[in-house]
């Protein structure tokens, strides 16, 4: 792989690292104990695979 390829992905990388954290602290803000806690850590890792889930749902895919 050239230095070439992994810098034009490197913006999309910042953009998960930025949603990820978003989505941490919001799941774990709104858990109840501990384990849902954790539950939303988890959550928080797919994020991505639910938004593209509910998108092609929208459209009908």
């Amino acid at each position: 792989m050239s230095n070439n390829q992994v810098q034009q992905s490197a913006p999309a990388g910042a953009i998960y690292g930025m949603g990820f954290i978003g989505a941490a602290v919001y799941f774990i803000s709104n858990a109840a104990g501990f384990w849902m806690g954790v539950v939303g850590f988890l959550k928080a890792l797919v994020w991505p695979a639910f938004l593209v889930y509910e998108a092609m749902k929208q459209m009908g895919m």
